[in-house]
């Protein structure tokens, strides 16, 4: 990013300004080689004029009539035919040079006009209207009139003469031969020098009227004056009965240079051509782009220029020839602005919708948060598609196009319904993040579906995936189509080390066993000490902190507390104390008044409420961040240990595939993500957030080992990485049976035979001899469409694989397409229709409790263990009517009693049924408190989990709602359904919602926002940033900006979609029979 290129915007100038900068424009480019148009590398460099062929300037036009000059050798003849002559010479001569002349620049791309005319043209359209369609339709009429003059037939040359008639070139020729003899004998240069400068100013003139107007003009004087000295024979009426008598010789032999030249010139316009109508239209000196991109990556990130990597990448032909693309770094490596940019380019350049899929809801919470300064500043629209938000199909955009930042599965639905609509073409570009989460579960398998309908169904559609974890590139590129692009390149240096009791050994992959032994932990140990730290955690944080940043990882949410506890307890009474008394104040003094404000705004966060471990441990600058938080508290927690206020978090894994926290020096508490050993996978997700860019010169990762695990720890530090494998097969229900029942709803494919032609493209048709060898992949698709028939989900008869070809069309069931609109697990796609068909003979509406009931997800109840006492209390709380609830799902109160008091029992009950039921409570009282903090404490349960119940509630209730809209039988529950599905979503008080639905705004900054004045979306759109960090507590001007940018973002979204309701509204049908056909107003 060296250099910027020219301004985007312009001050308007007045129209005689204008045309006479156009005149002189052109007149250049007719008169002067043109200067080529480099290709845009991202630099902004201004185009180098190329250099002038000898022969060009030999033969110019100035030389011709320069050489005339000479021949006359007479200042005062020059003084009495001045007037004559430059009438004469614009009427016969040079009009019809000067059509030529136009012809030739306009067509010829051998001295560089179409490049220079193509880029002139974009520069002006884009800075006067700043609108990319009137652009691009512009660039259309350039293109199709340059088509229509290239059709001509065409003179190539050597030089500028080459469009001349035969006849002048031969009368040039004379005149050539004329004028040195007339040099020779005269010997007077002034003279010639005088004529030359007089005949110059007469052609540039002559070459900027060279509209049709102007020559008709010249045309009808040349004429007049022509009759009046018919009486007079001059030197250059001698000249034009030359050059008429020469007009009727006949045209001499085309070289064989030129023929070749010709040919050159022939192909090189067709390649150009071509090149024009495939790629984007390149509308800036930024890769394409406008140098406004450049600008706002500057205000807005931070970046000033682009790392060499990222250069190559974003310059690779691949790219320019728009094919998929897979490209692998390390974590920090930068992966992301080369995705973002690409997405700009197809954005603002091919004018096409953009899909960018990541794996969590708060990773495209804070990407919307991220990218919607750049949808105001540029003019298209971001789209948040996580949790309940998103539309289905997605509105059609006339003016903008969109941005769909999507999770996994909210991807998956947008693709189907863009599929479902016909509009899976207006996708132009698809990015995914993590592409190696293709080999994680049933979500791998989701995402491997998104990508096999979009290679399906759309050849337009370009992939690009991205991973810092990729080993088996091989199978990925054969699935995806797609090019490979990999470097090694980090901006920050990293080491990686491993301790064994008190030695740090180095990584060294040329050694023997692949550690090098680097120091001894030099750090005074007391026996009660060593006893409570036998890792030495506190020597190895204590080196890096309070000035530096130090993240360790644990394998449990509960390590993580204590882990923090214990470094905060000896910070405190043992290690300052005993060993350095100097620094007993230096970890509580740092930045002591921000963290008293941290914990503030956490009290605020849990309504008065306030963990006791972080209470213990913010005071020295340490935290723990874990899926125990709710989302406002891990905010906030990262906020402050972005801004440095807190320098050590204890953490899972879960952060080192989420939200980006670098620090100085990694640790890994132990080679464990719970009870599992680490994989390398993992392991380089972890260490990869080690070192800052433009902060720290090196980064540190230390994996501490016990000497059990030494053996796996070599392998693990020196084995590759993990292979990525299709779970299509593996999650049978999420996975191949979920997609042929989508692939019979979309009509991807309707029988056997194209069901199987469809699966040879999905990565496990790749991998099929690997992952399944008992089985052909022909046998597991129909095994897989045989289980659907017997669930009725589809219709039809399976044949034996002999009678495949004569079989008919598969048919899906009303049942099958609710299932798969709905996004609902096949494995419970029959329990759900039984619950919703119960509910219809005697739903209880007098609370919302049997709602709740039914919108529990299923696959929440696995992990539910109930409290029976807390069971019993919650169950007696409720009123009469609300205990018929629990009667009606099957649960009586008899059996939650004999429960509670431990009595034996009986009678079965569904092990599921209760779990819903208690996890119902839970749901219910979050509606009537709206306080995480009282809930989780009642039902001693986590918050991170009751947030989490919260979360996945309202995201099943928005599938439920899909999975109503297909049955006619449960209209019903459409209305109860929306409503009930935004009380989950938010959970808040109704005059906060329309705040929470800005992207970044959690609850308590919505209350904060609120109290102080903004109480709906547009009165956030129209804040001025300044006064909102003024006016609220702990906001960054950053942070502000980008709370004002997504408020804009989604009121403008809301007003794009009302504007395109109203035209679709006021269309008139196309099949209104003509007798009807009323004219609006």
């Amino acid at each position: 990013m060296e250099g910027g290129g020219p301004a985007v915007r312009r001050r308007s100038r007045s129209a005689s300004a204008r045309k006479r900068s156009r005149d002189r424009a052109q007149s250049r480019s007719a008169c002067s080689p043109p200067a080529r148009k480099r290709p845009s590398s991202g630099a902004g460099e201004e185009p180098q004029p190329a250099p002038s062929s000898p022969e060009y300037n030999n033969d110019s036009e100035e030389d011709m009539f320069g050489d005339y000059d000479s021949f006359s050798g007479n200042d005062s003849l020059l003084a009495q035919v001045d007037n004559m002559e430059q009438e004469c010479i614009q009427s016969i001569d040079l009009t019809s040079c000067t059509k030529n002349m136009e012809d030739k620049a306009t067509v010829e791309p051998a001295f560089g006009y179409l490049q220079l005319q193509n880029a002139k043209s974009k520069e002006l359209i884009f800075s006067a209207a700043g609108n990319i369609t009137g652009f691009r339709t512009e660039e259309e009429n350039h293109l199709r009139i340059t088509s229509e003059q290239e059709n001509r037939t065409l003179e190539p040359g050597d030089c500028f003469l080459d469009d001349l008639p035969s006849s002048q070139l031969l009368c040039f020729e004379e005149m050539n031969k004329t004028s040195v003899d007339s040099r020779k004998s005269s010997g007077t240069k002034e003279s010639a020098n005088d004529m030359n400068s007089c005949l110059d100013k007469m052609l540039n003139q002559s070459s900027c009227h060279h509209n049709a107007e102007h020559t008709k003009i010249n045309n009808e004087l040349s004429l007049s004056t022509s009759s009046n000295l018919s009486k007079r024979k001059s030197l250059k009426d001698h000249l034009k009965n030359t050059m008429t008598g020469n007009a009727k010789a006949q045209t001499p032999q085309v070289s064989r240079t030129k023929q070749l030249k010709e040919a050159v010139l022939s192909e090189e316009i067709c390649v150009a051509k071509k090149t024009i109508e495939t790629s984007s239209v390149d509308i800036g000196p930024f890769y394409g782009l406008p140098s406004k991109v450049k600008d706002l990556l500057v205000q807005f990130r931070g970046i000033e220029k682009l790392y060499e990597w990222q250069h190559t990448c974003l310059t690779l032909e691949s790219l320019q020839q728009r094919k998929n693309l897979i490209y692998s770094l390390p974590t920090s490596g930068g992966k992301t602005l080369v995705a973002e940019i690409l997405i700009l380019q197809e954005l603002l350049c091919r004018q096409k919708d953009v899909l960018m899929v990541l794996p969590y809801v708060a990773i495209v919470q804070e990407k919307v948060w991220a990218l919607s300064s750049f949808g105001i500043e540029l003019g298209f629209l971001v789209e948040e598609y996580a949790g309940s938000k998103g539309r289905f199909p997605p509105i059609k955009r006339r003016m903008k196009k969109s941005l769909y930042i999507a999770t996994i599965e909210k991807g998956h639905s947008l693709v189907n319904s863009l599929i479902e609509t016909g509009r899976i073409g207006d996708l132009g570009l698809v990015v995914v993040d993590e592409l190696h989460m293709l080999g994680e579960g049933s979500r791998g398998a989701t995402l491997e579906m998104i990508l096999a309908k979009i290679l399906y169904t759309s050849k337009t559609t370009q992939i690009i995936g991205m991973s810092a974890t990729l080993n088996n590139v091989g199978d990925l590129q054969q699935f995806l189509q797609a090019e490979y692009y990999t470097n090694n390149f980090r901006p920050v240096e990293l080491k990686e080390y491993v301790k064994i009791q008190d030695s740090i050994y180095e990584v060294d992959n040329k050694a023997e066993n692949g550690l090098t032994f680097s120091r001894l932990l030099n750090f005074k140990y007391s026996s009660n000490l060593q006893k409570m730290d036998p890792d030495h955690l506190i020597a190895l944080v204590t080196e890096v902190i309070p000035n530096y940043s130090c993240l360790v990882f644990c394998p449990t949410k509960k390590n993580c507390e204590n882990v923090a506890e214990m470094i905060c307890k000896y910070l405190n009474k043992v290690f300052v104390c005993l060993f350095a008394p100097n620094r007993s104040r230096e970890y509580r003094n740092h930045r002591e008044n921000e963290k008293q404000d941290l914990i503030k705004d956490l009290k605020n966060i849990g309504k008065g409420s306030l963990c006791p471990v972080l209470k213990r441990t913010i005071p020295f600058g340490i935290a723990y961040h874990h899926s125990g938080l709710t989302s406002d508290e891990r905010k906030r927690i990262e906020e402050a240990y972005s801004a440095g206020v807190l320098c050590l978090l204890t953490c899972t894994s879960t952060l080192a595939a989420g939200v980006n926290l670098p620090a100085r020096r990694v640790i890994l508490r132990a080679p464990y993500v719970a009870t599992e050993f680490l994989k390398k996978n993992q392991y380089k997700q972890m260490i990869g957030r080690a070192g800052r860019a433009g902060i720290d010169s090196a980064g540190e990762s230390i994996l501490i080992v016990q000497e059990k695990d030494k053996h796996l720890v070599r392998d693990l530090v020196n084995s590759p990485l993990e292979n990525c494998y299709s779970n299509l097969f593996l999650e049978f229900t999420k996975g191949i049976q979920s997609l042929l029942l989508s692939l019979v709803g979309l009509k991807i494919a309707r029988n056997p035979e194209e069901i199987y032609h469809f699966m040879c493209g999905t990565l496990f048709g790749v991998q099929q001899q690997f992952l399944s060898k008992e089985k052909s992949l022909s046998a597991i698709t129909r095994e897989a469409l045989g289980c659907l028939i017997e669930k009725g989900l589809l219709k039809g008869k399976m044949t034996s694989e002999k009678e495949q070809k004569s079989q008919s069309n598969l048919e899906i069931t009303q049942l099958g397409q609710a299932t798969y609109k709905g996004s609902i697990d096949l494995a419970y796609c029959d329990a759900l229709y039984r619950d919703l068909k119960k509910g219809l003979e005697g739903l209880v509406l007098e609370s919302c409790l049997h709602l709740l009931y039914l919108t529990t997800p299923y696959d929440m109840t696995y992990h539910c263990r109930p409290d029976w006492m807390i069971y019993f209390r919650q169950f007696s709380q409720l009123n009469s009517v609300e205990q018929k609830v629990a009667a009606i799902v099957g649960v009586p109160e008899s059996f939650i009693t004999k429960k509670a008091s431990g009595q034996a029992i009986k009678k079965d009950v569904d092990n599921c049924v209760i779990n819903r039921l208690y996890l119902s409570f839970v749901l219910y009282a979050l509606l009537k408190e709206t306080n995480i903090w009282n809930v989780s404490e009642k039902f001693n349960m986590s918050r991170g989990y009751v947030q989490n119940l919260l979360n996945s509630a309202a995201s099943f209730s928005s599938c439920m709602l899909h999975f109503c809209e297909e049955l006619e039988e449960f209209w019903v529950y459409k209305a109860l359904l929306t409503e009930l599905t935004k009380r989950l979503t938010y959970c808040v008080k109704a005059e906060l919602i329309p705040l929470m639905e800005v992207a970044g705004v959690l609850e308590s900054r919505a209350k904060q926002l609120y109290d102080s004045g903004y109480k709906t979306l547009a009165h956030l759109a129209n804040a001025d940033p300044e006064t909102l960090v003024k006016m609220i507590e702990h906001l960054s001007r950053h942070q502000a900006r980008q709370i004002v940018s997504s408020a804009k973002m989604l009121l403008r979204e809301k007003a794009e979609a009302l504007q395109e309701e109203v035209e679709e509204l006021l269309k008139v049908p196309t099949d209104t029979p003509e007798g009807l056909l009323t004219t609006l107003p």
